[in-house]
Parts: structure tokens; C-alpha cells; sequence
């Protein structure tokens, strides 16, 4: 499969490694890895809390100032890019998909708060002042004991890390209560349309996986995101055709195929559609924004 930016996993960053987790004040990751300013994407989960510092950075072409006290949470496969002015610290934790799998009766546990849901807009977040102090405490905590190798160390960074999920997953509504059955069959959606968005583009091919009808999908999607389930679908292929239109060394018929299009033209007009503006024209935009930053 192509690629539409620079990949890193876990490995690629071996001087922080640790048990499928990196932890780093964040000064002194980004001096040692200066290229991911650059957009590029993440094998892992990427969690990093700003004490200092001002700029901006960018998920999945969603831009944020960067504040003090500011905490955001990617998943795996998000293409983020970072624009700092002066320097920037505070802390970095990078971890794998399967660091949670022998600690929890339920693995997926962290994948239940919002912020890890593929929604930008729940993704960054401004801690209010009365959290400051505490989550501070938790990442100086989480610091402390990843310097050391004992036998119990990455547990305890586990459960310093569960408090910071459940302390920030708290600020939101959508991490109230248990998961209606609605809300998890939009989430079993939105997975599924993850994995086969290039094959299966219509939302009845997704309500037979799901075992329930066209419309009834569609008033979950209608009802809990405002939209019908056609154009969760359509979202995701626009996504990666953006992802993908940030790699310069890829031409538009190569993305078309990508995506499982039958021609330039057809991609162009689904593009445009939505966009207001062709792949070609997206494709110098981003750059342009790159190459001045």
C-alpha cells in the first residue's frame, strides 16, 4: 500500500524506547527528532501536554494554537505537523496499541474515551487551571518511573496514565455514563468504515455487516453526528485522499487508484465536490503552507 507520508513507529525512535512506550519531556524529543515537524503519521498512539510554549500544530489538517497546559491525544494513522515559535516543552508519551492488552481485562479500554476516537474536534484539549498541578504531578510521576527497569515500573506507568485518560475524559460529556447501543453500533460503523472504505462505499454494504437496515444506520449517523451514513463514508475516503495529496512524489492517478477510483476525472469530481477546490489545487495549498512555515 502507498504511502502518503513519512511513517514512524516506535522503533524508529529506539533512543526513548521502552516496552512499546516512549515517555520524554518534550524539549528534549523534539531537539533529537527535528524532522517531525513535517507532517507525517504515527504507528502508535501519540499523547503530548504543552507547559510551554506558542505556535501552532495541525491533525489531520485541523490547525490548533499551542498553549500551556493544552494536552492532545492522536491514534495511530493521523497525519499531524508541528510550527513552533520559541521554545516549547512539557511532556511526550508514544504508545503502542497493544500496551494496554496484558494490563486490562478489556484492551481496547482506552479506545473508549472520546479524545482516542478519530475526532479531531475532542482530540486537544485546554486543561482548566484546577488540573493543572495534578496532571503535572502525573506526568513528573510517569517520568520518574520509566527511568527506572523494575519489575513493575510499566505497570505503574500504566496506572498513571489511566488517571490522566480518566481525569481529562471527564471534561467530557461524551464520556459520560456507559456507551448506549447506538453509540456502539456508530462506533463499530466508523471502524468498519476504517478498514474498508477504498472496497465498500455504500451504506447498505455496512448495515448488512452490522446486521441491521440501511435506515436505521442512517438515523444513528443522523442522530449522534448530524450526518447520514453516505457521508461518513465519503469523509473517510476525503481524509486519505488528503493524506495522501500531501506526498508530492505520488500523481493523482496513483492516489485515484489508491482509493479504488476508476478514473482521474471521477476522483477529481468527488474532490471537488466537497472540497470547492480540485486535488491539484489542494495538493500546492498544503505545500505552499509547508514550505513558508
Amino acid at each position: 500500500m502507498i504511502q502518503s507520508t513519512p511513517v514512524y513507529d516506535i522503533c524508529t525512535l529506539s533512543d526513548f524506547r521502552e516496552n512499546d512506550i516512549i515517555v520524554s519531556r518534550f524539549a528534549p524529543y523534539l531537539a533529537h527528532h527535528k524532522n517531525l515537524h513535517a507532517a507525517h503519521r504515527h504507528t502508535f498512539f501519540h499523547l503530548v501536554l504543552f507547559t510551554q510554549g506558542a505556535g501552532s500544530h495541525t491533525i489531520d489538517f485541523e490547525s490548533f494554537k499551542v498553549k500551556p497546559y493544552q494536552i492532545y491525544f492522536m491514534t495511530p494513522g493521523q497525519v499531524h505537523s508541528w510550527n513552533f515559535e520559541g521554545f516549547t516543552d512539557g511532556y511526550v508519551i508514544n504508545f503502542s496499541s497493544s500496551f494496554f492488552n496484558t494490563f486490562l481485562l478489556n484492551a481496547s479500554y482506552a479506545e473508549n474515551f472520546s479524545f482516542f476516537g478519530g475526532d479531531v474536534k475532542e482530540a486537544v484539549i485546554d486543561l482548566p487551571e484546577a488540573l493543572h498541578a495534578r496532571i503535572v504531578a502525573l506526568f513528573e510521576e510517569i517520568i520518574k518511573e520509566s527511568e527506572n527497569s523494575g519489575p513493575q515500573n510499566a505497570d505503574m506507568v500504566r496506572l498513571l496514565m489511566l488517571q490522566v485518560f480518566i481525569l481529562t475524559g471527564r471534561l467530557s460529556s461524551n464520556n459520560i455514563g456507559p456507551a448506549s447501543y447506538n453509540k456502539t453500533l456508530l462506533k463499530t460503523f466508523q471502524k468498519l468504515v476504517d478498514l474498508n472504505y477504498t472496497s465498500l462505499k455504500l451504506p447498505k454494504d455496512y448495515a448488512e455487516l452490522l446486521y441491521i437496515t440501511p435506515n436505521h444506520l442512517n438515523a444513528i449517523c443522523k442522530d449522534l453526528l448530524g450526518v447520514q451514513a453516505g457521508e461518513v463514508i465519503r469523509n473517510r475516503i476525503l481524509l486519505e485522499a488528503k493524506r495522501l495529496l500531501t506526498n508530492p512524489q505520488l500523481s493523482i492517478t496513483e492516489i485515484a487508484f489508491a482509493l479504488n477510483f476508476n478514473d482521474n476525472s471521477y476522483f477529481t469530481k468527488f474532490f471537488k465536490k466537497t472540497e470547492n477546490i480540485t486535488p491539484e489545487e489542494f495538493r500546492k495549498k498544503i505545500l505552499n503552507q509547508k514550505y513558508h512555515e
